[in-house]
């Protein structure tokens, strides 16, 4: 019953803030799939080919990185993107970003975020 008194009073008709964190946040599990972005090579960015194939043959199977749900997809392949190449993403991933249903607020929140975490990157490394 609470909550319905909440909901009445609040301004923006009962989301209370949902609506602000939607347009430039991610997720708990959108986080994730960012952050473990960062191990994935841009090798994972292609279908595999013969070769690699060949080198699953000989070596054994590699883990596939690709995800199922086609948004989180297209939010890793970005984030790859991003980790290996900062700002400059393709066009491509850039466009299915947008098209899964996410928009330019969070494109510049993941951006500035995988941007700051490689600069603090470069830093410890020059320190150590």
């Amino acid at each position: 019953m609470a909550f319905l008194q909440l909901a009445t009073l609040a301004d923006d008709g009962g989301t209370i803030g949902v609506m602000k964190a939607a347009n430039s946040g991610f997720a708990p599990v959108e986080w994730q799939i960012i952050q473990l972005a960062r191990r994935d090579g841009l090798d994972s960015l292609r279908a595999p080919d013969r070769w690699d194939r060949l080198k699953g043959w000989i070596f054994g199977e590699r883990a596939n990185p690709r995800l199922a749900n086609m948004r989180l997809e297209s939010l890793r392949r970005l984030a790859v993107d991003a980790w290996h190449r900062g700002y400059t993403v393709r066009p491509s991933f850039l466009k299915a970003f947008l098209k899964a249903g996410f928009n330019e607020g969070q494109l510049e929140t993941l951006l500035a975020s995988i941007s700051a975490q490689r600069r603090f990157q470069a830093l410890r490394s020059r320190q150590s």
